[in-house]
């Protein structure tokens, strides 16, 4: 325990480097969050190491949709330093609809940093390409994170979804921190102390778009959870995929590189100037995003 203990310690001292630099309101088009380390700006996508402590398997999240809320935000891959902004579509802002019975997102959902789902690679069990994104992170830890909390979170297993054709990875992860942390180092450790979630997370996955009009989400491997070995394959394939990515040897295609840390990458810019923070309330938002969905047939 002790050991343990120490580990946790040292976790912390490094998060408490890393803060958030807020411009506008949240629920507006204006609204982004930049990180931070000890004050300078860095990228999520390049800059943060994937490995808090590489020895004990301890990796870095960065939170984008902290649980329970509905705004759809993620982290610019267009924007320089990649700063978490909502997304839109048509020019509005996008919100995932409450499905009974689960309420916005149902787990702390973000991505992991220096690592890339290659739309150029098809996978081999999955027949399909990447998402051109950063690697999906589910924390399902007891704490509510907020919007750029770099959390340290270990390995316990991964969903492959299939997203309009596109593999998008879901990784099933815990905040080393968290009380339950210590029983569980897999998958099957998931379903014994937290019985419902993983079925609970299919459900969520497969029927949230269906309010917006869309049908069902599927799944790889019909729908299983894969366990940590597997999961950890993907993040390494993600992870080596980034390093393709950051090094040039893949067309980034429109992908901001820009890193203030890398020296050994052409993008390396040690100094980019970002806005001041200019912190504001959250907007008001449109009724209809509290409203509930029945979906029928929406338990697995």
């Amino acid at each position: 325990m002790s050991s343990r203990l120490s580990l946790i310690s040292r976790q912390l001292i490094r998060n408490m480097s890393y803060s958030t630099r807020q411009i506008g309101a949240p629920n507006t088009l204006d609204f982004k969050v930049y990180i931070e380390k000890d004050g300078k700006p860095v990228s999520p996508f390049h800059d943060i190491p994937l490995y808090a402590d590489e020895s004990k398997q301890v990796l870095n999240m960065i939170v984008e949709v902290p649980r329970w809320t509905n705004a759809k935000l993620e982290i610019s891959k267009e924007i320089t330093l990649n700063p978490i902004i909502q997304d839109t579509k048509k020019g509005k802002l996008r919100f995932v609809r409450n499905c009974f019975p689960h309420h916005g997102y149902i787990h702390n959902y973000g991505a992991f940093p220096q690592t890339w789902e290659d739309p150029n690679v098809t996978h081999p069990e999955t027949k399909a390409k990447g998402d051109n994104d950063p690697l999906d992170v589910c924390e399902i830890g007891e704490a509510v994170g907020y919007v750029g909390q770099v959390k340290q979170v270990k390995v316990l297993g991964v969903m492959a979804l299939l997203d309009e054709g596109e593999t998008d990875w879901k990784v099933i992860v815990i905040d080393v921190n968290d009380a339950l942390a210590p029983k569980l180092n897999n998958i099957e450790d998931v379903e014994q102390h937290m019985p419902g979630l993983l079925r609970a997370t299919n459900e969520w996955f497969r029927i949230y778009k269906i309010p917006d009009g869309k049908p069902e989400n599927q799944f790889a491997f019909s729908g299983e959870c894969k366990n940590k070995k597997y999961a950890e394959e993907v993040v390494t394939e993600c992870a080596e995929a980034w390093n393709r990515l950051i090094s040039g040897k893949v067309d980034p295609n429109g992908i901001d590189l820009t890193s203030t840390t890398l020296a050994s990458v052409t993008s390396f810019s040690p100094s980019v100037q970002v806005p001041p923070a200019s912190p504001l309330p959250a907007a008001p938002i449109d009724k209809s995003v509290d409203k509930w969905f029945y979906i029928s047939g929406g338990s697995a």
